[in-house]
């Protein structure tokens, strides 16, 4: 370890929270770095205004949204989906969500069928890429429909999709990353030695792996293998790849899972090779059946996004665009970090958006004037 040792107490301790469940206190004076990383996200976020209040029913009158997600199959957006349907309707303006498997092509289909139909925007959820949608986005350009992805790239990389779209709607995912080695750094005593398991494509991901690279630089002795899958491969590549690669190494006791969605195709092959007691699982997102593998122990702890929240946040971004109004380039969306200790907050079984609080639902509703 280096840069956290001189003048920090080694009696910190680390178990301290009970989101930790008893995590060792060996090198506490190196750990207590990552420990208070780690700390503000141990509390159920609080709401913050990502920008003046509006008349949200008035200015959307008319107005619709067409959302094409980079794939239908990912549970984590298909239930954004599902969330900003619901929030449109709350509203009252013209949602949908453009189906779809994760093929280019297909994201051709719906920026066509949005130009086509007159959508007053185009949203691109969390991974369709416009990089690989010039035309579409030139052709909805001169139809005067903005085209805005939405969770998909972190907030340093807004100038660069500023290039391809009309705006953003990004988030933090470098702190992403950099929670996830932090809490792998933490539970294995500053010792990680680390299967990273990642999706190249989405700028999202870049994002997160800067994160997690920042923090290898606070450890010395940590080190990362990493794992590419394309999001159409991982059904059928992860539990074979990841099984493979721990019986050729059985000194790997951390597993890092950018996307949580991938968790359900991780589990198997930690226990098949029989690797529960010395490898663990963390992930982020959020996705309800992956805090039921949180709550099951299977994953060790999972960075939650409340998947509500992202799709008002979002929306609210939107809106704004549509509405004339100031736009924001922090949408304000929170992590919260759920481990066995807490997951079952979010319910048994776990529910879309619950066990973050509820802060949130006054706040938008207040921040849109909806009386």
């Amino acid at each position: 370890m280096k840069k956290h040792v001189a003048g920090l107490v080694a009696t910190a301790v680390l178990a301290g929270s009970a989101a930790f469940g008893g995590i060792s206190t060996a090198r506490a004076d190196d750990l207590s770095y990552f420990q208070k990383k780690l700390d503000p996200y141990l509390s159920k976020p609080q709401f913050v205004a990502p920008g003046p209040a509006f008349d949200a029913a008035s200015c959307m009158k008319g107005k619709s949204i067409l959302s094409i997600p980079v794939s239908s199959a990912n549970p984590f957006t298909a239930n954004i989906e599902k969330a900003m349907a619901a929030t449109a309707q709350d509203v009252g303006f013209k949602f949908t969500t453009w189906e779809n498997q994760g093929q280019s092509s297909q994201w051709v289909q719906g920026m066509t069928t949005a130009i086509n139909q007159h959508y007053s925007l185009i949203d691109l959820l969390a991974g369709s890429d416009p990089r690989v949608l010039v035309p579409q986005v030139n052709a909805a350009r001169a139809a005067k429909i903005p085209v805005i992805p939405s969770h998909y790239n972190g907030v340093e990389q807004s100038a660069e999709v500023r290039h391809y779209a009309d705006g953003d709607v990004p988030i933090d995912y470098a702190k992403a990353g950099r929670l996830l080695a932090d809490w792998a750094i933490l539970r294995t005593s500053g010792h990680m030695d680390a299967l990273v398991l990642i999706s190249t494509g989405p700028l999202s991901t870049d994002s997160m792996v800067s994160g997690i690279n920042a923090e290898l630089k606070h450890c010395d002795d940590c080190k990362t293998k990493t794992m590419n899958f394309a999001v159409t491969d991982w059904g059928t590549r992860i539990t074979p790849a990841v099984q493979a690669a721990l019986l050729s190494d059985p000194k790997i006791n951390y597993i890092i899972v950018i996307y949580d969605s991938m968790s359900q195709f991780v589990t198997p092959a930690v226990t098949i090779t029989g690797a529960s007691k010395r490898v663990k699982i963390d992930a982020f997102n959020g996705t309800p059946f992956v805090l039921g593998l949180v709550q099951r122990g299977a994953v060790e702890m999972d960075i939650g996004e409340n998947l509500d929240w992202i799709a008002h946040s979002i929306l609210d971004s939107e809106m704004r665009r549509l509405c004339g109004l100031p736009l924001v380039n922090d949408p304000k969306i929170p992590f919260y970090i759920f481990t066995k200790a807490n997951a079952m907050d979010a319910g048994t079984p776990p529910k879309l958006s619950q066990g973050y609080g509820d802060a949130y639902k006054k706040g938008f509703h207040d921040l849109w004037q909806m009386h």
